[in-house]
């Protein structure tokens, strides 16, 4: 699997190449969350995301699908005793609807090849007025070249499915049926759009 190969080097290289903005992104997300807040993180990585949010919550459930990136979550996470780290397949979450009061999905729906699909699960799983926060690198800029990030990342193995602008990004979300959707750009060398669904209940 590509992320078990590039576990152990993915913090350096991101925080050597783009440092203000991986940093920047997880506190910006921190900010949808509450001191009472269940959350569940899927697509977690290294724990990039999962250190800014653990200190808010009463609760997070941080998952991914790589066994070494968990590792390395695992260690990035010890000092914290509200945090469950496990492995989860977010195309077939296995919980039930309603379960979290916050969903967050970092930089992995460029990744997949069914991405409504699985934003379908993250909604299904979060509950009505519950927020879902996806982030997400915005790879091509407006000049439409790639980011240099991206080439790197593809020549060793990654397999990125869409490339996104902002505008891109917003017309993504907008063409799903999600109408409900606040935008936050983290700036940088490869910024991050951070999207974020406020799933209503069906009676508002």
């Amino acid at each position: 699997m590509f992320w078990d190969k590039v576990a152990f080097a993915y913090d350096f290289f991101e925080n050597t190449y783009n440092g203000k903005v991986y940093a920047n992104t997880g506190e910006k997300v921190a900010e949808q969350i509450e001191s009472e807040d269940e959350v569940l993180e899927c697509a977690c990585g290294t724990g990039a995301i999962s250190i800014f949010i653990a200190p808010k919550c009463k609760h997070l459930t941080a998952t991914d699908f790589s066994p070494k990136m968990l590792k390395k979550t695992v260690t990035k996470l010890q000092q914290f005793n509200n945090v469950e780290i496990k492995s989860l397949d977010m195309t077939q979450i296995d919980y039930p609807d309603n379960s979290f009061d916050k969903v967050v999905a970092g930089n992995v729906i460029h990744l997949l090849d069914n991405p409504i699909a699985v934003i379908s699960e993250l909604v299904r799983v979060c509950k009505p007025n519950g927020k879902v926060v996806i982030p997400t690198y915005i790879n091509i800029y407006d000049n439409g070249k790639e980011s240099f990030l991206v080439k790197i990342f593809e020549k060793a193995g990654a397999n990125f499915k869409k490339q996104f602008n902002l505008d891109s990004y917003k017309a993504f979300f907008k063409n799903a049926g999600y109408e409900h959707v606040e935008y936050h750009v983290v700036e940088g060398k490869m910024p991050c759009a951070i999207a974020v669904i406020t799933k209503f209940s069906s009676k508002e």
